[in-house]
């Protein structure tokens, strides 16, 4: 009788493992795509917690886009989750400069954040020259210098091939203009990878934090911020991060307190 029970016993832990690899094996199975549907569906239902396992299923699974983390920004916004709705919306930002939904929407989280930091003042060229890099991302601006050698060299071969005065006027100016605005966006291409390598932001996590004058507890405290707030990262040391605020202001934070976008 006690062998009986044993093998039963021994029976039902086995069919217990066979159930949860068959359940293991069929999130792994699942594609990026059914985790974003599955997380619409849940969002549409308010289920926003399970929305955003399913955002975040996505991103595990190695897929990427300003559709999925504008969704998960919108799910933790509902939620009144300031540091997470922030993130999510600064990274599809990243991914779509110029969406204005996602604008919108971003600025509607960052009016949730108790820290009210003025930016510093910017002249009127370079508020105009960011604005200018910020219509494409990296990948957006090397397409655009492709496409313009490429409509160069094809204006070109037409200016030296064709035999009417008029025509090889205008392919000569279109090539002219191809290739200024391939060199601009060229430009454009280098200093938009500098930006990115140059700067690294990140979004403060923990509800609250001091900012620190150097990399310890026992320093002197600056200031204290929340969650939510961005900050610009300059330097590494130890578990600190040296970081920036938009105001000018610079301190040092634990690292465990920020996220890097």
């Amino acid at each position: 009788m006690k062998i009986q029970r044993l093998k039963y016993k021994y029976q039902t832990i086995v069919l217990g493992c066979l159930f949860g690899f068959m359940l293991v094996q069929n999130a792994f199975s699942q594609s990026p795509e059914q985790f974003f549907e599955a997380g619409n569906s849940e969002y549409a239902k308010n289920n926003f917690e399970a929305a955003i396992v399913n955002y975040e299923n996505v991103l595990e699974s190695g897929y990427s886009s300003a559709a999925v983390y504008y969704n998960l920004g919108n799910a933790n916004y509902k939620l009144n989750r300031i540091a997470p709705s922030v993130y999510n919306y600064e990274k599809a930002l990243l991914l779509k400069p110029n969406d204005a939904e996602i604008k919108n929407n971003l600025q509607f989280a960052q009016n949730m954040t108790i820290d009210a930091i003025t930016p510093l003042p910017q002249n009127t060229f370079k508020k105009w020259y960011n604005q200018i890099l910020g219509i494409f991302t990296i990948d957006g601006w090397a397409t655009a210098t492709i496409v313009l050698v490429f409509l160069f060299t094809l204006s070109f071969v037409l200016y030296f091939f064709n035999k009417g005065v008029g025509s090889k006027r205008i392919f000569f100016t279109v090539a002219l203009v191809s290739i200024f605005l391939a060199l601009l966006s060229l430009t454009l291409t280098f200093q938009a990878k500098s930006n990115e390598a140059n700067r690294e932001y990140a979004i403060v996590f923990s509800v609250e934090t001091e900012l620190k004058s150097e990399p310890n507890n026992s320093s002197e405290q600056i200031l204290v911020l929340h969650e939510g707030t961005k900050v610009r990262v300059l330097e590494e040391q130890d578990d600190w991060r040296l970081v920036r605020l938009a105001d000018g202001k610079e301190g040092w934070l634990p690292k465990v307190e920020i996220k890097i976008l």
